[in-house]
């Protein structure tokens, strides 16, 4: 059996806090759910570049009888995503031992710190909304209508997005309020049960091949809201291990890792306050990986 010691138990602590940790971040995330995730538990620093690899576009030949194959030499194309964001949310426990004998404790101090990181994620990949060129931005500042809709559709459509690949179309909070007062989506005469969903729970669901998602960090820098509609692969998210604290320094840390994502907890003693000081951060970089798989939509 196991002798319990005072090492032992502080690595005990931080595992249990990093186990509530990451469960709360991928449940308060849209659109890092969404995007094509690149995780490795691979050390990292600032700075660094990952290489996403894109598939190449190859051709096809007719060959004539008797004729020879065209032997093509494919380029791999590559995004390079620069990890270039070290975000933290750090809090005090005054008495943990206190906060772990009460799950519901802990629970009230660790979610708005994990919150807090997810928003970051959130907001720095709706922030990409200016590099999506390729197509022609659909809508304008008014009001949501079923034609941008129809449009950001055919413009991936055109872009050759595959179609097996799903396609999602993340808006704001008066974007999505305007389009369940579409009657078209909204009646049971128009749509059936649909209809009874968009009016009686609020779910706009799936329109015209798009999953319809809201998000409170769609980016209106001014007049215009820059909804988005895309699929997965036009967007990467890329996340690395931080290093462990050096020993003999007073922290320790426990990584936690899930479904592509990856976070460090670490725990240190604060002898000012005489209290236990938790971190949660997490390093990634978020990029474009193909710029005509996504369209702008816009709103008021």
């Amino acid at each position: 059996m196991a002798t319990i010691t005072s090492a032992n138990l502080a690595q005990a602590i931080v595992k249990v806090v990093a186990s509530d940790a990451l469960p709360a971040l991928v449940g308060n995330l849209v659109m890092g759910n969404l995007v094509n995730r690149q995780y490795e538990p691979l050390l990292a620093n600032a700075g660094d570049t990952v290489n996403v690899p894109i598939p190449p576009t190859m051709a096809a030949n007719n060959i004539a009888e008797g004729g020879s194959v065209n032997a093509q030499t494919p380029s791999l194309g590559n995004a390079q995503i620069v990890l270039n964001t070290h975000a933290e949310s750090t809090f005090i426990l005054p008495d943990v031992t206190k906060a772990l004998a009460v799950p519901d404790l802990l629970r009230t101090y660790m979610e708005p710190a994990v919150i807090s990181i997810a928003e970051k994620i959130e907001t720095d990949i709706l922030s990409l909304y200016p590099q999506f060129t390729f197509n022609t931005a659909q809508g304008g500042a008014t009001a949501f209508d079923e034609a941008r809709i129809d449009g950001a559709e055919t413009a991936l459509f055109n872009a050759k997005v595959p179609a097996a690949q799903q396609k999602f179309l993340v808006v704001s909070g008066t974007a999505y309020s305007e389009m369940r007062q579409i009657e078209r989506f909204s009646e049971y005469r128009m749509i059936q049960d649909a209809g009874v969903d968009a009016l009686v729970n609020g779910n706009v669901g799936k329109l015209k091949d798009f999953i319809i998602l809201r998000s409170q960090y769609v980016q209106k820098p001014s007049s215009t809201t820059y909804n988005l509609a895309f699929c997965r692969d036009s967007i990467a998210l890329v996340m690395r291990r931080l290093p462990q604290p050096l020993p003999g320094t007073g922290a320790i840390a426990e990584y936690v890792e899930m479904g592509n994502f990856g976070m460090r907890v670490v725990m240190s003693y604060q002898p000012g306050t005489l209290a236990q000081q938790f971190t949660i951060d997490a390093f990634y970089g978020v990029g474009v990986l193909r710029n005509s798989f996504a369209v702008q939509v816009q709103s008021d």
